[in-house]
């Protein structure tokens, strides 16, 4: 068995598509790599993607999409300049040696920008 998989996606549901594509291209910046109708795929990495499809009734409780980057301060002012409100700024979090803030997208699910501080953590 081969030990790793050659790319990943996560899908999240959302209830208004168009409002989730707004915030992911023009906000955030993601290059869209596929749009599927229904469901619009999003590159964040070199091989990770976040894809969203619409459905009815989707409860974004439980999930927090985790966006890695050593530019955490630059991240956070770009955002906030283009009227994104955080729930919480940027701070250094002891318990799991990281710097993260976090916000929240139209349909209500957390995002975390985020630094490893951890050397152990594998760099891309």
């Amino acid at each position: 068995m081969q030990a790793l998989f050659a790319q990943q996606v996560t899908f999240l549901y959302t209830a208004d598509l168009a409002a989730t594509a707004r915030f992911y291209e023009e906000i955030i910046g993601l290059p869209l790599v596929l749009d599927q109708g229904s469901c619009r795929i999003y590159r964040v990495s070199a091989d990770g993607f976040l894809g969203f499809c619409q459905r009815t009734g989707a409860a974004p409780t439980g999930v927090i999409v985790t966006f890695v980057t050593q530019d955490v301060d630059e991240w956070h002012m770009q955002l906030v300049a283009r009227g994104v409100v955080f729930e919480k700024t940027p701070t250094f979090n002891t318990d799991y040696n990281i710097y993260h803030c976090f916000l929240r997208d139209p349909n209500g699910y957390l995002l975390e920008i985020q630094r490893f501080c951890d050397p152990a953590w594998p760099q891309p």
